[in-house]
């Protein structure tokens, strides 16, 4: 469904030539394929089935990762004119993905999955963030969530 999305967003912006927002769609659609190739010698999700837009929003969120990491060396390094090409392609990808939440949102959401799957020591920590991962791909800062789980379970 995502991949469609972009397909037909890739679409428009050739037809109205803008040439930044086709160069990063085209950066997505391939680096998606890329981890179909990578995926093809296990089980690949359905394309247009939730599990793959779970493979497309976790291939998506890393690339505007990359971007962000890329954007604080190149303003480290003087560069304004790159960092700003890597905040536009961010903003180009991040239409494709779900709203993140609020640290507030995902603490809430965590302790409510905690409770749904019984959890009550640190050693299912690792159930709880693979629940977190398909459930809330893209929209939960993964990076954060440990400390939100870690937090949820001791209380």
């Amino acid at each position: 469904m995502i991949r469609d999305q972009i397909k037909a967003a890739l679409i428009v912006a050739m037809k109205a030539h803008e040439e930044k927002t086709v160069s990063t769609l085209r950066m997505a659609q391939s680096t998606i394929k890329n981890k179909d190739i990578e995926l093809r010698t296990g089980t690949a999700p359905e394309t247009g089935s939730a599990a793959d837009d779970v493979l497309v929003i976790d291939v998506l969120t890393k690339m505007v990762k990359q971007r962000r990491e890329s954007i604080e060396m190149f303003e480290k390094g003087n560069r304004q004119a790159l960092a700003d090409g890597e905040k536009a392609e961010i903003a180009v990808l991040e239409h494709f993905l779900p709203k993140m939440m609020s640290d507030a949102e995902a603490a809430g959401a965590i302790k409510a999955l905690v409770v749904e799957l019984g959890v009550t020591s640190a050693k299912d920590m690792g159930k709880v963030m693979g629940a977190l991962k398909e459930r809330f791909a893209g929209q939960i800062d993964m990076g954060k969530a440990g400390g939100l789980v870690k937090a949820a379970i001791g209380s």
